[in-house]
């Protein structure tokens, strides 16, 4: 018989009193090729964390082999991007550099610690196409890049046992297809993989056998083609969709916006850190009335045009950039140009403080806070409630955050983000980690806030897939000789207000 890497008899897991996991009978055995599949808020994440020995305290019997003991469990997962670069944040010392600049933890050091490269590193550099970014602080990398990095960091430890959540999400598409490549390779080596997979088409054929969750609960477990072709598994991967409603009235807006101007306006943009230059002579014009994709792959420079246009990034001083019919560092205060804004990204999902109830995250809109510290009354009450309606979200109203799927997390942090009735809603890779069910909830959301508001998109992803169909312009990054060429575009056929 096969070795038997782990078993699970009668496990269940309660986060904050509420059980996530529910008596689990499961086994991995050596020579298999698992994927655990389910929607969001299934209980993937809690069985990979218990499997990885990230979690103690559980109900049941859990074993494991002896073979683990020696070589591991390597985990890849977005909560891994969040604690290093956390951990780099709390080390930052730029004010105490001649050059205010900290670039703290670089990929190779987070890859090699004090330890000479090997062949095997060298290996996976070049296969990742990894070599630009060795010297980058891990904070200034990109999603993918930092995806790429942890997957590196976990194969070099030549784990027995490898856990890969979403192993495509936040990657362009060229390091789709290499990543596909390399999991393809992974699935046929002797170690054992398991992936963590939110959608059918996620699961590659390598995959021998499919555990599929929902609501911590096994509700099929065995051969792939058996499980993927179970009705019922099918079912809970496509749940009908919530009902939306009318939008709330406009919130009141402490500004007025230019009627003749465009609400931003970028020319001949340039942006340098040390030697390498990460914009080079952007134009960009975004009217009212538009609803802008801005697309381009990993590292192209999409989040630092970003920051130009929200107030995060010093580099826009002496720039020829207007926000919103003031030219940029003519006095106005970070905080003028923030209120102007709704924003939706994994960062701010991350970094979200525990323990308010969705109404109360929804309410930290109004102060732009990550917590809810400012006094709110009744007005802001009730318009909290009236976004939550209008995105089929009332039912969630009065649970905690926490407990909340990670999807519909997401459409909260979509009811935050309109609350004071933004100017621009930023969107920043809004459906990355999300299952298509809630992928599709939160693209109807945006054509329905596009079409019933005067709030204009600008929607931010790595490639085409699925857009807004309110979209109706288009800034594309693309490979120049020397960085990426900016060009914008008019799209047709789209619906606008």
């Amino acid at each position: 018989m096969p070795e038997t890497l782990f078993e699970l008899r009668g496990v269940s897991l309660t986060y904050r009193a509420l059980p996530v996991l529910r008596e689990i009978d499961w086994a991995l055995r050596a020579g298999e090729q698992w994927a655990v599949l389910g929607p969001n808020g299934a209980g993937k994440t809690s069985l990979a964390r218990i499997l990885a020995r990230q979690v103690s305290h559980i109900g049941g019997d859990f074993q494991r082999a002896e073979t683990l003991a020696h070589r591991g469990v390597g985990y890849v997962c977005f909560e891994q991007q969040k604690t290093l670069c956390d951990r780099d944040r709390k080390l930052d010392d730029s004010e105490t550099r001649n050059n205010a600049f900290d670039p703290g933890t670089t990929v190779a050091q987070a890859l090699l610690g004090n330890q000479p490269a090997t062949d095997a590193f060298q290996n996976w550099i070049e296969r990742l196409r990894m070599e630009h970014i060795l010297h980058r602080g891990l904070r200034f990398i990109s999603t993918g890049e930092m995806r790429k990095t942890l997957l590196v960091k976990a194969l070099l430890a030549e784990p027995a046992v490898l856990i890969l959540d979403s192993p495509l999400d936040g990657l362009d598409l060229a390091a789709q297809e290499q990543m596909g490549t390399i999991l393809a390779d992974l699935l046929q080596s002797p170690m054992a993989v398991l992936l963590l997979c939110r959608d059918l088409q996620d699961i590659p054929p390598g995959i021998s056998h499919v555990l599929a969750l929902n609501e911590g609960r096994i509700l099929r477990s065995g051969i792939a083609e058996d499980v993927l072709a179970d009705p019922e598994v099918v079912a809970i991967m496509q749940p009908p969709l919530p009902e939306l409603s009318a939008l709330p009235p406009q919130s009141p807006r402490p500004y007025s916006l230019p009627e003749a101007e465009p609400l931003l306006r970028l020319r001949q943009v340039h942006v340098q850190y040390g030697d390498t230059p990460v914009l080079d002579q952007v134009d960009w014009t975004f009217e009212r009335g538009q609803h802008c994709h801005v697309i381009g792959p990993n590292g192209c420079g999409k989040t630092t045009l970003l920051s130009l246009i929200t107030g995060d990034n010093h580099k826009a001083y002496g720039q020829d950039i207007e926000l919103f019919g003031r030219r940029r560092g003519s006095g106005e205060s970070v905080w003028e140009i923030k209120e102007k804004f709704g924003q939706v990204d994994t960062a701010l999902h991350l970094n979200h403080v525990r323990g308010m109830k969705a109404l109360e995250v929804v309410i930290s809109g109004f102060f732009d806070s990550i917590g809810l510290y400012d006094d709110w009354g009744e007005r802001q009450r009730a318009l909290a409630q009236h976004w939550l309606r209008a995105l089929g979200l009332q039912a969630f109203e009065r649970q905690a955050f926490d407990d909340l799927s990670f999807g519909i997390q997401r459409m909260v942090l979509l009811a935050r983000a309109m609350v004071k009735s933004p100017a621009i809603l930023l969107l920043d890779e809004p459906c990355l980690g999300l299952d298509a069910h809630h992928r599709t909830l939160v693209l109807r959301a945006i054509d329905h806030i596009a079409a019933n508001s005067d709030t204009q998109i600008i929607y931010v992803s790595h490639s085409e897939g699925q857009v807004p169909a309110c979209i109706n312009q288009r800034l594309s990054f693309q490979p120049g000789e020397k960085n990426y060429r900016v060009t914008q575009n008019t799209v047709t056929g789209s619906t606008t207000r």
